[in-house]
């Protein structure tokens, strides 16, 4: 028995690969990161402002503070992500957990939908992250934050590491505002080929030569709805050539028991129709686990988040 998709749409997901999905999220949900991240961005700025890096913010709405911030140099995409980065950690490196990113996770309507996939032991897997991108002409010119700017071709797979290879997963990119051709939407290959090789260059990318991209089709999305990936499936993101800033999140969800690609970071239980006391609800302790994990990845060596190398020859 499905509980969201119909037989028709797992059917177009099982050959193409990706799937559009209208109205997952509900309004309550989407006002409720509105505001969280609101408060975030309210915090940082006013302590930018105490530096004197940025001006006066009074008046000014998230996306202007956004903006402001970013031209002047200051770092808000970190303390805004729902994850630990791909680069040294330290005891204080920042990110966000809270009861709305929380909330948004573990949506009964998102996990109905997934569950439709995968099963019904989900677990929420830990490759996940914010995306706000500003207009690509406000960008500098020595930026690399693939959260930030256009995302190059990769498959999600390929950004995991090789021990979570045979796991079933699904990623689900959500869309917080509208998602359009001139803003940055995705765009796809359809189908589910082999793993390609990438290259971690200006972004961890497919090898050049390996794609046919007169066959990529762009993925429109109304704010609430969703966009779900096969781990094989390649895509990547239009610049933003609109004078908006494009918010969504893409988070991850596996099947229960499986290799989450990261075992380093924490997961947590999301639904379970066998163990529904598994389940995690409270947003604390989940930001806790994070924190807990910070701290232990702060006292060792660095560990890459994906398994290819930039001499590999087809990165020549």
């Amino acid at each position: 028995m499905t509980r969201m998709l119909t037989p028709e749409q797992i059917a177009f997901f099982e050959t193409e690969g990706y799937l559009v999905v209208d109205d997952v999220l509900s309004e309550a949900t989407l006002t409720a990161i509105k505001a969280e991240y609101g408060a975030i961005m309210d915090g940082l700025y006013a302590g930018w402002q105490a530096e004197g890096r940025v001006p006066d913010g009074a008046g000014m709405d998230f996306w202007q503070k956004l903006l402001t911030a970013y031209a002047a140099g200051c770092a808000w995409f970190q303390p805004m992500d729902i994850t630990l980065p791909d680069a040294k950690i330290e005891p204080d490196t920042p990110f966000h957990i809270g009861p709305a990113v929380m909330q948004m996770l573990t949506d009964p309507r998102l996990l109905d939908m997934v569950e439709d996939l995968i099963g019904p032991e989900i677990t929420s897997n830990p490759i996940q992250h914010v995306r706000l991108k500003p207009p690509s002409r406000t960008l500098r010119g020595s930026e690399t934050t693939p959260h930030i700017m256009a995302t190059d071709w990769h498959q999600d797979r390929a950004v995991a590491h090789q021990e979570g290879d045979e796991t079933q997963i699904v990623t689900v990119w959500l869309a917080i505002g509208d998602a359009t051709p001139e803003n940055g939407c995705l765009k796809v290959i359809p189908g589910k080929p082999q793993m390609y090789p990438h290259c971690p260059q200006r972004q961890t990318s497919i090898a050049k030569g390996f794609l046919d991209e007169t066959k990529a089709v762009p993925l429109p999305v109304k704010a609430g709805g969703a966009v779900l990936f096969h781990p094989l499936t390649p895509h990547c993101s239009f610049d933003n050539t609109s004078d908006d800033f494009r918010w969504s999140f893409d988070i991850r969800y596996n099947v229960t028991g499986q290799h989450t690609g990261r075992a380093h970071l924490p997961d947590f239980v999301a639904r379970s129709r066998a163990n529904p006391e598994t389940e995690a609800r409270d947003w604390q302790a989940w930001k806790h686990r994070w924190e807990e994990t910070r701290a232990a990845l702060a006292r060792k060596d660095h560990i890459p988040n994906h398994r290819w190398k930039s001499d590999s020859p087809v990165c020549a």
